[in-house]
């Protein structure tokens, strides 16, 4: 019996495997209205339009992150996490396509960035927050599998607001 070896670089696999939580994340609300997109379907905060608003900003926060090392913060307070948890929800100014859109341009940099990154073990210090432990420091690698692990964690929390709004689902 023959068998056919694939082999594919690490940055392919890394690609490829934030792309295809990318897709069930983008897949979860096709055919929806802003409306829909907009919609808290079960008891938590959580709409699918602010879930792909979440992510965009995560990834982006994180790519610059890989580039640029941790961003000045001005701390944890009430203001800051107010601001942030908001991200979360669709405005009336948000229409789905631009959300998606933005989502877009975001994947593309990312997608970039690691094609383009001279070493995936570059590394950079931790910002300082309570869930990092003190001193703690990430490599390029590490936080783009913390990238893929975020996106595949909402694309099954989108799963489950898409199944309570109209019984769709993502797979099965």
């Amino acid at each position: 019996m023959a068998t056919t070896q694939i082999t594919t670089d690490e940055r392919t696999d890394l690609i490829e495997s934030l792309a295809k939580a990318r897709h069930f994340l983008r897949f979860t609300v096709r055919g929806l209205t802003d409306e829909q997109a907009a919609l808290r379907s079960t008891v938590s905060q959580l709409c699918l339009g602010g879930l792909i608003k979440h992510v965009t900003d995560v990834e982006q926060n994180w790519a610059d992150f890989i580039l640029n090392g941790p961003a000045d913060s001005a701390g944890f307070d009430s203001a800051i996490v107010e601001q942030w948890a908001s991200r979360f929800q669709m405005t009336p100014e948000d229409t789905l396509d631009g959300v998606l859109a933005q989502y877009q341009e975001v994947a593309d940099r990312t997608d970039h960035i690691v094609r383009e990154l001279p070493d995936l073990n570059v590394s950079h210090p931790l910002p300082e927050a309570p869930w990092f432990a003190p001193g703690a420091a990430w490599s390029a690698r590490r936080t783009l599998l913390h990238i893929i692990a975020e996106t595949a964690q909402h694309a099954g929390h989108a799963d489950i607001i898409r199944e309570s709004i109209d019984g769709s689902k993502s797979m099965g």
